[in-house]
């Protein structure tokens, strides 16, 4: 099983965004768009503010398998969606708060509601490229 690398994690976590890209069933990867990433310990998490119904995130959906690129650090990544009872989402909440206090706080609530925690992916490295 492949895992992030310190360095990698610092990298990425301290990004303020990563580029997100989905892969297609027929391998090609979608176009990428850019969103906010937080770490929580050794993971990486990402949350699409329009729920499960933004484009991205029904792309994401289709086969679990993508890339991001942020700070240098350019990965194939597996999409783990995180189930909306996990105890793991009041610490990526803490998380988005912190990370992104200098934004109205209008703005940061959007990672925080109900729509944006049941489209939660935690971003999981992957060896090798299809």
């Amino acid at each position: 099983m492949t895992t992030w690398t310190s360095s990698e994690l610092d990298k990425v976590g301290n990004a303020e965004e990563l580029e997100i890209a989905s892969l297609r069933k027929d391998g090609t990867m979608r176009k990428s768009r850019t969103i906010w990433v937080v770490r929580v310990g050794n993971d990486l998490y990402v949350r699409s503010v329009n729920g499960r119904d933004s484009d991205w995130f029904r792309g994401v959906l289709t086969c679990h398998e993508g890339r991001i690129k942020a700070s240098g650090v350019d990965k194939d990544v597996r999409f783990e969606e995180v189930g909306a009872d996990d105890k793991i989402h009041d610490r990526i909440d803490d998380v988005y708060r912190k990370k992104y206090s200098r934004y109205a706080a209008n703005i940061v609530n959007t990672t925080l509601t109900p729509q944006a925690l049941a489209a939660t992916v935690k971003l999981v490295p992957r060896a090798t490229s299809r």
